[in-house]
């Protein structure tokens, strides 16, 4: 079967009416990735180009940037996640338990949802053992968290056939890649239901600012239009959004404040719920048990 033909298409609009905890009409999740590159290795991605053309290993600027993200652009966005006491997701890499236990344990101390994102950054496609790097991350994170993650988000969103199986079989609930619709849906796998939970290339910093290269205050204004319009429609039926940040982007001194100014967008609204990723998953499957 076709990886496409596993995930049977739906019309938003024939979806059965559910309802969000509370009566709200939207649920909104916030994912705060947490990733580590490696300096022997080609970026992941690039801010500056290589010089004359000709790629250099290592990478010490397109590196730096992103490490100046984990050494300062995480603090400015703990901060303004836990002063407004918003419930975050964590996607992060496995390895960064051990790499940057600093940052793992202020998320762990904050009462994160500790979600895998591979075990080091890099995509799917590329790893020599796709089913011993999904354990690796799952049993680091385990262990570090005290349990272990039940939503996965896949490095810049890469599967190959088998990861979804390979994820069920890991343990693996809900998982964000499919970027399809704005309800959750279910996955058949070998070893069981996988559920979709709604992210988004549209309201994610990396998109608005790395490679669309829009102005510090664009991404407050796109994820302001998304939220405005899936507010209205949850009138109708309930709707989820995602709200994607990466320390070294939205973390920076000059675009935190529009972070700061959205999250007070979101939480001045009394209709929306505040949701992980596993809480909008058990959320989901409850709901189904119900239609």
């Amino acid at each position: 079967m076709a990886l496409t033909d596993r995930v049977p298409y739906q019309a938003l609009i024939d979806r059965p009416k559910l309802v969000l905890p509370g009566g709200k009409k939207l649920a909104v999740w916030i994912i705060l990735n947490v990733e580590e590159w490696r300096i022997e290795n080609p970026m992941p991605r690039t801010v500056l180009s290589p010089p004359m053309g000709q790629p250099l290993l290592p990478d010490v600027p397109n590196w730096a940037w992103h490490e100046y993200g984990m050494r300062a652009g995480f603090w400015r966005q703990l901060k303004a996640l836990t002063d407004r006491n918003v419930p975050t997701t964590l996607a992060i890499n496995g390895n960064v338990c051990t790499s940057y236990p600093r940052v793992a344990e202020a998320a762990r101390e904050a009462g994160f949802e500790f979600m895998g994102h591979g075990f080091l950054q890099g995509p799917m496609h590329k790893l020599d053992n796709q089913g011993d790097a999904i354990k690796r991350a799952v049993d680091t994170i385990a262990k570090f968290a005290g349990k272990a993650p039940r939503s996965w988000e896949s490095p810049g969103l890469t599967e190959t056939e088998d990861t979804l199986d390979l994820l069920r079989l890991n343990g693996i609930e809900y998982v964000a890649d499919w970027v399809i619709d704005d309800l959750p849906q279910d996955i058949a796998t070998p070893h069981g239901t996988i559920t979709t939970i709604p992210y988004t290339v549209e309201t994610n910093d990396i998109v608005v600012h790395a490679l669309h290269h829009m102005p510090s205050e664009q991404f407050l204004r796109r994820s302001i239009d998304q939220f405005d319009r899936l507010f209205l429609e949850g009138d109708e039926n309930a709707r989820v959004m995602a709200i994607s940040i990466h320390p070294y982007i939205t973390g920076v001194p000059h675009r935190i404040k529009y972070l700061e100014q959205l999250l007070d967008y979101v939480i001045g609204h009394d209709d929306v719920a505040l949701m992980t990723a596993s809480e909008i998953g058990d959320w989901y499957r409850g709901q189904m048990v119900k239609a």
